[in-house]
């Protein structure tokens, strides 16, 4: 039986201004993060964010980001390791009250936008992050970038890591994501995302954008719900796996 967790990044709205469609996907993920105001989200949102996945059965996790508003997250910091450990322990402090006032415990924690990609090929800024995970609840599970810098700092660390992969996104030859700046960085065909997302958790492989075979993991799959076409896309994605025999469930379930 294959087994794999469906996230997605949601609270993502800020004030009065509305982005993503969080009650919609909501229904079709088994784990959400929940962006903690840094890059995204404030404190009325992340509340009512993190009820919305209880309502729905989804587990949560914290997404901690850059303190970068404007540019959502995704402009490269500056940032030292000790930075970025303080950052991420300021922000899964806050996404954790709301837990605990919804009788929910944190599952997991998965970096956003320039962090995780900083992370995932920078050793001690993952190990950083992986610190800050580890003191705040060794037992809280590091959603990383399958094959990366994070995935070694967990195991450096202590904790546990659960490898990611990414239904729409286009891979380099090393097992990065293609940055988004290049053409073909983001799959727009649904089918072509479903089959490539079915190979990397039956087969072990993704097709990278160099035509090249990489080896990869895959325990979770990152499905971006940010307008109502990916909505379609999540609900079809979630179908099309279990018809596949590969049941949906949470990253604890899924890593043991």
């Amino acid at each position: 039986m294959y087994k794999v967790d469906l996230n997605s990044d949601l609270g993502e709205s800020f004030g009065n201004y509305k982005l993503g469609c969080d009650e919609d996907v909501t229904k079709y993920v088994s784990s959400v993060n929940v962006a903690c105001g840094f890059h995204a989200g404030d404190p009325s949102v992340m509340q009512r964010t993190v009820e919305l996945a209880k309502q729905n059965g989804a587990a949560v996790g914290a997404h901690p980001g850059y303190p970068d508003l404007q540019g959502f997250g995704r402009r490269k910091l500056d940032c030292t390791p000790a930075e970025l450990k303080a950052y991420t322990l300021y922000q899964l402090g806050a996404l954790d009250a709301f837990c605990r006032e919804n009788g929910l415990k944190l599952q997991h924690v998965k970096p956003h936008g320039a962090m995780y990609n900083t992370i995932a090929v920078d050793e001690a800024r993952a190990i950083a992050v992986a610190e800050a995970i580890a003191e705040y609840d060794s037992e809280l599970i590091f959603l990383a970038l399958a094959g990366s810098k994070m995935v070694s700092a967990a195991e450096k660390v202590g904790i546990k890591a659960a490898s990611e992969v990414f239904a729409d996104r286009a891979y380099m030859p090393d097992g990065t994501l293609t940055p988004r700046s290049m053409p073909g960085s983001v799959i727009k065909d649904t089918d072509e995302a479903i089959a490539r997302t079915v190979r990397m958790i039956k087969e072990g492989v993704v097709t990278a954008i160099s035509g090249e075979e990489v080896p990869i993991m895959a325990q979770s799959v990152c499905v971006h719900g940010d307008n109502p076409k990916a909505v379609e896309f999540v609900r079809t994605i979630r179908e099309r796996l279990e018809a596949e025999g590969i049941k949906i469930a949470p990253i604890r379930e899924v890593i043991g």
